[in-house]
C-alpha cells in the first residue's frame, strides 16, 4: 500500500515539521511494515510552469515528425515573449495548455534544462510528459494536456503536486484494514495521539424499495450488497488533476472519471467497488455460485472457464463479473467513446476464503481481491457507495437516484471475553486495566466490564478472534521496544530422545564413511513412481496430497527418499562432479487408512494430552528413513594404487554400518524390488519381537531406471526404515568385551548350491559355533571349479574363537568349528570342501 503523506494529512493533523521518515518510524513502532519512503520531486527544480500553445510548425526532412512550437508562458520567462520549443510529441494542438520546463530547471534524474540547437532550430525549454516529471503512467502516453481553465504561468510543481513523500507499506495478511488510507490514518492517529477524521463517517440514506433490484442467492458468500444509481453523467467530464495525481502516487493508473472515482474510494475507505454501465445491464443484478464450465470474459479481455466454487455477479444474460475479483467486459464503463451517462454502483462484502480461492484458481490477483481476501469492512459498503455517488455528482455533474438497495444477511458482532490483566501476563509488564481499555478503544473496540472485560471487535478487524489477539494489540501500541529483555527460566530437560541420538549418530557414521548429506524438499509428483518402476499396487504409490502445493508438478509428500537424492545426484553429475556419494535422513509420509480431520487447538492454554493425541492421530504416519546413492569412483586411483568404482557392495555396507550403529544385526539376502537390478539387489531385514521385518533394499539400480532418470551407469542406492531399525536394537550399543586370552582361528570352506544365500550359511555357522565364536568373515567365493560340480559354489569363512577366562585348546576350537559345520550341513546342505 502506497500512502502519500499529503493525502494522509487530510485525515490526521500531523505536525507540520513531521517528515515521511518520522511517520515511518511511528508506524513501524506500531507494527506496520513501512519498507521505504519515496521522496517525490526531491531533485526537481523549477521554473516549471503552465504554457499555452500558440502555433505549431511542422518541420520536414527528418526521420520522425518534429514540431516547432511557440508557447505562451506569460512572464515566467522574464520577457513575456513566446517561448520557442522543439517537440516530437503529437498529442497536443494549438490552444492546449501544457507543462513547460524553462532553461535553468532540473528534472528528475538530474536532467538539467538549457537552450540548445536541435533539428535546425533553437529550443528554449521543453514541453513535458508525465514520465519526464516522474509522475508515472497517466494513461495518455504523451504530453500532459491540462484543463483549459488552468491559467498560463501557473507554477506546475504545485499544480501537479510533484513534491511529496510516499510511504510504501508491506501489508501482512492479517492487516487488511491497512490497505486503505482510512486504516493507515487510524494507526497514525493512535501513534501521535491525535483525533481521526474518518472518511467513512457519512450521512447515508436508508434503504428503500426504489433502488436497483438485487438478488443474492448465496448469503454465505455475499453477506452485504449495496447498490446505488447515478444518472445524467457528463460523458466529456475528465478526472481532475488532484484525483489523477493521488491515484498515480498510490500506484494506480488513471482510466476514466467513473473508474477513477471507484478506485479512489477503494484506496480511501478500503472497500472495493465496481461501476456498471446501467444501459448494458439487463434485468436484476444477482449473486450466486457459478455453474461448472460457464464462460465469462473479464475486463482484461480473457475468456475464463468458471468453476462451481466461483462467486459471480449476474444479470438476466448470465455472469457479468467475477465477484470480488474483476468485472465483466460486457458491462464495463465506456472510456473510449465517452457514451456512459448512467452507472450502477456496487459496494458488496464477499467471503474472504471464497475470493482467495477464486483469485488463485484463475491466477487473477487484483486490487479488489487483495482487500477481500484479507478481510474488508462489511459495515463500510454503504459509506463507500455514498462517497462514490457524492464524487460522481460533484465531478461528473450527475444526479443521485433516490433509490437505495441494501441486501444484508443478519450477523452479530464478534465479542471476546478477556481478563483485564491478560496482556500483562503475556508481556510480563504491568499495564493496568486503564491502559488495556484505552488501547483497545483506540483500535475501535467497545469494552465493558471490570476484572473480566467483554470486548466487541470492530467490523474492520476480522483478525481479532482470540484473547491473545487483543493482548497483541495492547502490546504493539504500547511499543514492542518497551518490553523488558528477560531471559526465560526453562525447567531442566531430559536431553535428546533415543530416536534423536540415533539420528545424529547415523549422520556422523555416513559422513565419516565419505558420504555428503543432501537435504531435499519433501514434495514429489506421482510420475516418479513410474520412473522408479514401482508396481501398480505398491504401497509407496499411496501418497498424502497437499491442498495448496508450492508446485502443481509436485503436489504430494514423499513416501521414499530416493527421488530427491537421485535428482541431486543427476544435477551434480551434469555439472561435472562424477564421483558422488550422497546421503539423506528424513521423514516420509504414509496416509492413514481412515481420513481424520484435525481439531483446532486452543491458544489461551496448553492443549490437553487428549487434544494432542487427537491431533497426532489425524496426521499421516511419518517414519524416518535413511538413504544413500553412489556413482563413479568409490576409491580414487593414484600413486598408492588403483582405485575402484562404487558398486552394490558399498550400498549394502552402508546399511550394515547403520545397523552396527543402532546396535543390532541386519539380515542381508537376495531380493527384488522396484528400481533395483533384480540380480544385484539385497533385501534388508531385522528381527523385531521374534519376527523378521523387511526394512529396506540396497544394491545397483536397474539400467532401465537409470536411462529414464538420466543417471550414470552402475548407480547404486540403499534405503531403509530407521525407526524399524531402532525397534530391533537393544538400545545404546554396548562396548565390546576385550579378552586378554589369545584368539584361535579356524578356516572352513563349504560347498553349497548356488541358490543358497551366504547369509543362511553364515547364520547356521554362527549358531552352531556357540558362545566361543568371536567373529565370522566370508573371505572367498569360488564358483567355476570343475571339482565342485554343476550348480555348486564354495564359500570360505574365517572363524575366530576366544574365551573370556582361558586359552582355548586346539580340540576346543576344532569342536566348535565342527559343530558349526554340522549345523550348516543340516540346514543348507553344505559339504566341507577338501
Amino acid at each position: 500500500m502506497r500512502v502519500p503523506l499529503s493525502w494522509l494529512r487530510e485525515y490526521v493533523d500531523l505536525p507540520a515539521t513531521e517528515t515521511g521518515r518520522d511517520v515511518q518510524a511511528k508506524l513501524i513502532s506500531a507494527g506496520l511494515e513501512v519498507e521505504t519512503v519515496e521522496q517525490l520531486g526531491a531533485d526537481l527544480k523549477g521554473p516549471l510552469v503552465v504554457g499555452q500553445v500558440r502555433s505549431i510548425e511542422e518541420l520536414e526532412g527528418f526521420k520522425k515528425p518534429i514540431r516547432f512550437c511557440l508557447v505562451d508562458v506569460g512572464t515566467a520567462n522574464g520577457t513575456g515573449e513566446l517561448q520557442e520549443i522543439v517537440c516530437g510529441a503529437r498529442n497536443f494542438s494549438v490552444g492546449d495548455k501544457v507543462v513547460v520546463v524553462l532553461p535553468g530547471a532540473v528534472l528528475p534524474g538530474n536532467f538539467a534544462i538549457a537552450a540548445r540547437k536541435t533539428y535546425g532550430r533553437t529550443s528554449h525549454g521543453m514541453i513535458c510528459s508525465g514520465d519526464e516529471l516522474g509522475m508515472g503512467d497517466d494513461g495518455s502516453g504523451g504530453i500532459i494536456v491540462l484543463p483549459p481553465e488552468v491559467e498560463v504561468a501557473t507554477d506546475a510543481i504545485e499544480l501537479l503536486e510533484l513534491v511529496d513523500e510516499v510511504l510504501d507499506i508491506a501489508v501482512t495478511p492479517d492487516r487488511g484494514y491497512a490497505l486503505s488510507m482510512r486504516g493507515v490514518a487510524r494507526e497514525a492517529a493512535i501513534a501521535y495521539g491525535l483525533p481521526l477524521r474518518d472518511p467513512a463517517l457519512l450521512d447515508v440514506p436508508a434503504p428503500n424499495a426504489f433502488g436497483y433490484p438485487v438478488q443474492v442467492s448465496d448469503p454465505m458468500g455475499c453477506d452485504r450488497f449495496t447498490a446505488r444509481t447515478v444518472t445524467g453523467l457528463d460523458p466529456e467530464a475528465h478526472s481532475p488533476i488532484w484525483l489523477r495525481r493521488r491515484l498515480q502516487k498510490a500506484g494506480m493508473r488513471p482510466i476514466s472519471l467513473a473508474v477513477d472515482i471507484t478506485n479512489y474510494v477503494m484506496l480511501e475507505v478500503g472497500q472495493p467497488l465496481h461501476a456498471y454501465d446501467r444501459t448494458r445491464v439487463q434485468g436484476a443484478i444477482g449473486v450466486r455460485r457459478a455453474e461448472q464450465g460457464e464462460k465469462l470474459t473479464t475486463l482484461d479481455g480473457v475468456t475464463r472457464t468458471l468453476d462451481a466454487g466461483d462467486l459471480v455477479i449476474t444479470d438476466d444474460r448470465g455472469p457479468i463479473g467475477l465477484a470480488g475479483v474483476m468485472g465483466g467486459a460486457n458491462t464495463e464503463i465506456d472510456d473510449t467513446e465517452g457514451t456512459t451517462t448512467e452507472v450502477v454502483i456496487e459496494a458488496a462484502h464477499f467471503d474472504a476464503l471464497s475470493i482467495a480461492r477464486t483469485a488463485r484458481r484463475h491466477k487473477l490477483a487484483s486490487e479488489a481481491s487483495k482487500r477481500f481476501e484479507r478481510g474488508a469492512d462489511p459495515q463500510a459498503t454503504s459509506a463507500a457507495a455514498q462517497r462514490t455517488v457524492d464524487l460522481l455528482v460533484l465531478l461528473a455533474g450527475g444526479t443521485a437516484d433516490a433509490g437505495v438497495t441494501e441486501v444484508i444477511a443478519p450477523s452479530a458482532p464478534h465479542s471476546i471475553t478477556i481478563p483485564a490483566n491478560h496482556p500483562d501476563k503475556v508481556a510480563g509488564v504491568d499495564y493496568g486495566r486503564e491502559t488495556v481499555v484505552r488501547r483497545l478503544q483506540q483500535v475501535g473496540c467497545d469494552v465493558y466490564g471490570q476484572d473480566e472485560l467483554i470486548v466487541t471487535v470492530p467490523s474492520w478487524r476480522p483478525d481479532l478472534t482470540d484473547p491473545n489477539d487483543l493482548a497483541e494489540e495492547v502490546i504493539r501500541l504500547e511499543g514492542y521496544e518497551n518490553l523488558p529483555s528477560t531471559l526465560p527460566k526453562p525447567p531442566a530437560g531430559l536431553g535428546l530422545t533415543g530416536r534423536q541420538r540415533l539420528h545424529r549418530r547415523i549422520g556422523r557414521v555416513l559422513a565419516g564413511a565419505g558420504y555428503v548429506e543432501a537435504l531435499n524438499y519433501p514434495f514429489i509428483g506421482e510420475h516418479v513412481f513410474d520412473q522408479l518402476a514401482l508396481a501398480a499396487d505398491d504401497p509407496k504409490r499411496k501418497v498424502v496430497k497437499l491442498v495448496n502445493p508450492l508446485s502443481d508438478e509436485e503436489p504430494a509428500l514423499r513416501t521414499t527418499l530416493l527421488p530427491g537424492l537421485l535428482h541431486a545426484l543427476r544435477r551434480n553429475d551434469g555439472r561435472g562432479s562424477h564421483d558422488l556419494a550422497l546421503f539423506e535422513t528424513g521423514l516420509v509420509f504414509q496416509p492413514q487408512d481412515e481420513l481424520r480431520v484435525a481439531g483446532r487447538l486452543p491458544v489461551d492454554r496448553r492443549p490437553t494430552d487428549e487434544e494432542i493425541a487427537s491431533l497426532t492421530a489425524a496426521l499421516p504416519v511419518q517414519p524416518r528413513h535413511a538413504a544413500v546413492v553412489l556413482a563413479g569412483a568409490r576409491e580414487q586411483a593414484g600413486w598408492w594404487g588403483k582405485g575402484r568404482p562404487a558398486d552394490w557392495a558399498d550400498a549394502i555396507e552402508a546399511a550394515r554400518s547403520l545397523a552396527r550403529e543402532a546396535g543390532t544385526e541386519i539380515l542381508v539376502r537376495s531380493g527384488q524390488y522396484g528400481p533395483w537390478h533384480p540380480g544385484r539387489c539385497a533385501e534388508l531385514a531385522v528381527v523385531v519381537d521374534g519376527r523378521e521385518k523387511v526394512i529396506g533394499y540396497a544394491g545397483e539400480l536397474h539400467p532401465g531406471v537409470l536411462k529414464t532418470l538420466g543417471l550414470p551407469a552402475r548407480t547404486c542406492a540403499m534405503e531403509l526404515d530407521l525407526d524399524a531399525l531402532e525397534q530391533a536394537s537393544a538400545g545404546l550399543p554396548k562396548g565390546p568385551k576385550i579378552s586378554t586370552f589369545p584368539v584361535a582361528t579356524q578356516d572352513v570352506a563349504l560347498v553349497v548350491d548356488k541358490t543358497v544365500p551366504h547369509v543362511d550359511v553364515e547364520a547356521a555357522l554362527r549358531e552352531g559355533a556357540g558362545e566361543l565364536l568371536e567373529s565370522i568373515r566370508l573371505f572367498d567365493v569360488y564358483e567355476n571349479g570343475e571339482q565342485l560340480g554343476e550348480g555348486k559354489k564354495s564359500l570360505a569363512y574365517a572363524l575366530r574363537f576366544r574365551s573370556d577366562d582361558r586359552t582355548l585348546t586346539v580340540d576346543e576350537a576344532s569342536a566348535a568349528r565342527d559343530a558349526a559345520v554340522a549345523l550348516a550341513a543340516g540346514r543348507t546342505g553344505a559339504v566341507l570342501r577338501g
